[in-house]
């Protein structure tokens, strides 16, 4: 029986397989090890009081972690394993939760707000166990531990909405007159941090400050109190339902139009348009001003074009809203904070899950990004500096216009303010 002779011309073909088989396979991005993972955990408050919130920001995760870890190759070659959680937004809930995340090996955690945070970081800043809250105030990040925002907080809110006013809508002489609306808590207590380290040096006079409760049905009352001041602008800091309540009473009031209205960044996405006008039509809104850490839906950045890929493919009632924009940006820091701590200590350092693995999240993840972009859906770079645990510091102006959040006008860098009662030096 004859066999067939090994020719050159074989070996030389072979030796060409051999060659360009690694190049092939080293091109795009690293397939994901699916024997190893990183385990993080994620919360969302999608059930108790601020649905609207919790369920799109809930979305936004699941669709985001399914493109980085199909798309993307998880995070230096490894899968991103989410431990998601529903907080309700409930203190003892959250108290298990952080204590299952740390139970289960997580490596880093989040939270969709900063009340949540404020349930968390107790027990978090303790430990050592490095967290990220979406929506962030004063409070969480001051002064800096363990805990990091991946945009401005709510105290640079009241600062970017206030220069805005002064520099594009106050026509008047001397100061200006401002009245708070504030939720109760972490939300409202950030936004009058700002006003109250801030108001002076801006130029402005707050004349009146009230507090609304997450589930008000009416604010009538405090709104005529405010009313009797005779503010020029009115700034709301609350979620979309109770802003959506306060907005709606300020036009029965015969406010608004009138008085200029402001809402801060955790209530400004299109559930707060939809129910305004809803309830009480498209006028009641229309002109309303927010201010917001991403982008709108409608720019023309890498990110957005993903994000709507995904979104209308998995849950199209969420486009447009600006939470799930919120958290799938949140997601793709994670991924940059995990890359990195993977390329500076290796996976095995990560893989325990302990008090050496937070710490190598944190020093060698966390606290050496610089630069990166977020795919174009924020204003800044995600860059971490010494003492100030805000990751990018850019906002940007918007305004509801024909039922549509529009953005105004450039970003605008939000400078470190401190906050002494915090005890920031």
């Amino acid at each position: 029986m004859k066999t067939k002779r090994f020719s050159p011309v074989m070996a030389i073909v072979l030796a060409i397989i051999l060659l360009v088989t690694p190049l092939l396979t080293s091109c795009g991005p690293k397939v994901a090890d699916t024997t190893k993972v990183l385990k993080i955990g994620m919360m969302t408050p999608s059930t108790g009081p601020v649905p609207e919130k919790g369920i799109p920001g809930q979305h936004g995760i699941q669709d985001a972690m399914e493109y980085i870890n199909n798309e993307l190759g998880g995070a230096g070659g490894y899968k991103i394993q989410v431990s998601w959680r529903d907080s309700a937004y409930d203190p003892a809930k959250v108290a298990t939760i952080i204590q299952d995340f740390i139970n289960e090996g997580d490596i880093l955690f989040t939270t969709h707000s900063s009340s949540e945070m404020k349930m968390a970081q107790g027990t978090a800043n303790e430990a050592g166990f490095p967290g990220l809250a979406t929506f962030i105030s004063t409070m969480n990040l001051h002064p800096a531990k363990h805990i990091y925002g991946p945009t401005p907080d709510y105290g640079d809110d009241f600062v970017a909405l206030i220069k805005y006013y002064m520099d594009n809508i106050w026509t008047g002489t001397g100061k200006p007159k401002v009245a708070l609306h504030l939720l109760s808590g972490s939300v409202g207590a950030g936004t009058l941090d700002g006003a109250n380290a801030m108001a002076e040096e801006l130029g402005v006079e707050i004349v009146a400050t009230e507090y609304h409760a997450i589930n008000t049905t009416s604010e009538i009352e405090s709104l005529t109190r405010i009313k009797a001041k005779s503010p020029d602008v009115l700034i709301i800091s609350g979620v979309p339902a109770s802003t959506a309540i306060i907005i709606e009473n300020a036009k029965t009031l015969g406010m608004y139009p009138g008085t200029t209205i402001m809402c801060a960044s955790a209530s400004f996405t299109k559930s707060l348009v939809d129910t305004v006008t809803a309830q009480s039509g498209a006028d009641a809104i229309e002109g309303v001003y927010g201010v917001f850490h991403t982008v709108s839906w409608e720019d023309d950045v890498p990110g957005i074009a993903k994000a709507k890929e995904y979104c209308m493919k998995n849950h199209p009632s969420d486009y447009g809203n600006m939470d799930y924009l919120s958290t799938w940006a949140t997601c793709l820091t994670i991924r940059e904070i995990l890359e990195t701590a993977v390329k500076n200590v290796g996976y095995d350092v990560l893989s325990k899950g302990n008090a050496a693995a937070w710490k190598a999240v944190e020093e060698q993840g966390i606290q050496k990004l610089k630069g990166y972009k977020v795919e174009g859906l924020q204003g800044g770079t995600i860059t971490y500096t010494a003492g100030d645990n805000r990751l990018d510091k850019y906002l940007r102006m918007y305004k509801v216009s024909g039922g549509k959040i529009t953005p105004l006008g450039k970003w605008e860098e939000a400078p470190l303010i401190k906050y002494t009662q915090y005890g920031d030096k």
